[in-house]
């Protein structure tokens, strides 16, 4: 029995061959396109925020100061917090953000989940609901702030208008009383997201296995069981997307609180956005707004950085 061997030729490219201009020029073209946004976002984003954390080392006023002077302002910040008597606005501001951020992130986030799970009936009129609740997402913050002013205003909104149905005993005056005008701005900002939750949670539930359900169903769940156990934790990943997308709305809150309420009665409705601005831009004070802004990026990349890092170790496995 004879054995045939055959030999194969594997055509390789010789390493002295020169590559063609075009072929470099197509390997390169997407590094071109890129590299002018590239630049762009490395100077005025990452650039402007190491000018920033420099600036708050400083004792800048109205323009810039190049002499270090250590952490002044972020000693004075750290007095405004805990030993000013009364509150100083930096401490309103801290606090209209615990409230705010604490309230808009939850009710957000209950509130979508709950339209959601509304529409995932496949009700009547489901193509026309969508867009209804998601159409105070395509308007801009001040937009909302102005609308929701105009109808919280006691002279002129929902006060006014029940007072003319005669009903005179209803009185509402959240957006010029000092202690509740913070919540004005909680119900402007909830009635904005809601529907974009809304959108991402029901876009969850439309992802999840109908199998899993009719097995869960077959094995005598109720609904409360079915979306408790089995339902919402699966939506976890858009929980967590969720509250990372509200949570930098929340914090970065500047036009909303401006066009609602102008920083209410003393500056009540303030959040540290407007501390920031009103420090750097308005009082003087470019170290303490700068050190201001440098603890509200801090805050932010405390929710981001976790979220990123188990984003990409989950990947890795």
């Amino acid at each position: 029995m004879s054995t045939i061997a055959t030999d194969k030729t594997v055509l390789a490219p010789h390493r002295g061959t020169p590559i063609s201009i075009r072929a470099r020029l197509q390997d390169a073209l997407p590094k071109i396109v890129l590299a002018p946004s590239f630049a762009i976002t490395l100077v005025f984003v990452y650039g402007f925020i190491i000018w920033t954390v420099y600036l708050s080392f400083t004792n800048s006023k109205t323009f810039p100061s190049y002499a270090l002077t250590g952490p002044r302002a972020y000693q004075r910040l750290w007095r405004w917090t805990f030993e000013s008597d009364p509150p100083s606005s930096w401490y309103t501001s801290i606090t209209n953000m615990g409230i705010f951020g604490f309230l808009y992130i939850g009710i957000c986030l209950a509130l979508g989940l709950f339209l959601a799970i509304l529409l995932d009936q496949k009700i009547r009129g489901e193509g026309i609901l969508r867009p209804i609740f998601l159409y105070p997402m395509a308007l801009s913050f001040i937009v909302t702030g102005v609308a929701w002013k105009w109808f919280l205003d006691p002279g002129l909104g929902l006060e006014q208008t029940l007072h003319q149905f005669g009903w005179t005993s209803f009185h509402f005056d959240w957006i010029k009383n000092k202690d509740f005008v913070i919540y004005t701005v909680v119900i402007a900002g909830v009635w904005q997201a809601s529907g974009f939750v809304m959108a991402m949670f029901l876009a969850g539930l439309r992802g999840i296995d109908s199998e899993i359900m009719k097995a869960a169903q077959i094995d005598g769940a109720t609904t409360v069981q079915l979306y408790r156990r089995i339902i919402i934790p699966l939506l976890r990943p858009i929980f967590l997307s969720a509250f990372i997308v509200l949570a930098h709305m929340a914090i970065k809150s500047y036009d909303l609180v401006v066009a609602l309420t102008s920083g209410g009665p003393g500056g009540s409705a303030w959040l540290p956005s407007n501390f920031m601005y009103e420090y750097t831009f308005k009082r003087n004070e470019m170290a303490v707004g700068s050190a201001s802004a440098v603890i509200m990026l801090m805050t932010i990349s405390a929710i981001i950085v976790p979220y990123l890092y188990s984003e990409l170790r989950e990947k890795s496995r």
